[in-house]
């Protein structure tokens, strides 16, 4: 089907974007804050009703309230934080790029390291994570953080490889997920929590793996890839099964679960992460380069805190 636009900033390409009203909430996008290098990050805390985002190069992580519009600092240093998320209790989960770990914040604000090495050798950069009911917590490892001094320090890879990893917070065990990566990126589970997609940005596309009940990935084939040089970062799953991807240079795509790219919207800037929050959790955050911008979506997104 060929393009249509829609009113504002969204793009049909496939009829489903629109009967499954996907395109049918706010038509501009609200832009929250600017000032940022490079945001990316955005986490809804909704016990708070704020946001926290990290801004890479500045190594600082700000916070956004809903109910004043503010923005103040949540954390200078910040270990040149990347993604972050929530475990089952509630804890802030952070990937440090700086620091080459993946962290939990305590309620008491103290920071506990949950995973910093694998089989003995330093991390590379952890970019995103996300946590499986079960607690297990899954995060991409790309060397992005270490090539340079701009989103991290410059080092060489101890691992040299980019994988992604499954650390048990229990155990402290870091086990090998899935290989075979040239730079993952915003990975995510399925609604039913039995399949995992991967963003692998150097490599444009994403893959989907299958999971198994002892937690141990198969297949990997790839689910979606960007056409005319579009790479991805982040992706995030709405309650209807659509996976929605930060397309970096072509704004936010919208693929409907059979892969099909049926819409996008248009940010003005190059998108790097996006999430799902607000107190319905259908307003979609997006962090793109300088800014962080808004829109009250007519899809819900899934809840980011899953439990048993």
């Amino acid at each position: 089907m060929p393009k249509e636009a829609a009113d504002g900033v969204y793009e049909v390409l496939d009829d489903r974007f629109r009967t499954g009203r996907c395109c049918h909430g706010d038509q501009h996008l609200e832009r929250l804050h600017g000032d940022c290098r490079w945001a990316e990050g955005p986490l809804y805390l909704p016990a708070w009703r704020q946001l926290v985002w990290s801004d890479i190069p500045n190594d600082r992580m700000l916070r956004w309230d809903e109910t004043t519009g503010a923005v103040s600092l949540f954390r200078a240093p910040a270990g040149h934080s990347n993604g972050n998320t929530l475990d089952g209790q509630g804890r802030l989960i952070t990937c440090e790029q700086g620091g080459r770990r993946v962290t939990r914040t305590e309620p008491d604000g103290s920071i506990t390291v949950i995973a910093d090495r694998f089989e003995g050798r330093r991390l590379n950069s952890p970019n995103d994570a996300v946590v499986r009911s079960d607690g297990s917590i899954w995060f991409s490892d790309p060397d992005f953080g270490i090539t340079s001094d701009y989103e991290g320090h410059r080092a060489k890879s101890e691992i040299g490889a980019c994988n992604v990893y499954r650390a048990d917070p229990a155990t402290g065990e870091v086990r090998l997920a899935a290989d075979g990566f040239e730079g993952p990126n915003g990975l995510v589970f399925s609604l039913d929590e039995r399949r995992l997609y991967v963003a692998d940005t150097r490599a444009a596309h994403i893959r989907v793996f299958d999971v198994h009940d002892d937690g141990t990935l198969s297949d990997g084939e790839v689910f979606a890839e960007g056409r005319d040089g579009v790479r991805f970062d982040n992706i995030r799953f709405d309650q209807d099964g659509r996976l929605w991807a930060a397309a970096l240079e072509d704004g936010v795509h919208c693929y409907d679960p059979d892969a099909t790219l049926i819409g996008r919207i248009r940010v003005p800037e190059p998108v790097s992460n996006i999430t799902f929050g607000g107190p319905k959790n259908n307003r979609l955050f997006i962090t793109a380069t300088t800014g962080l911008y808004s829109a009250v979506t007519s899809v819900t997104g899934v809840p980011r805190v899953r439990r048993p």
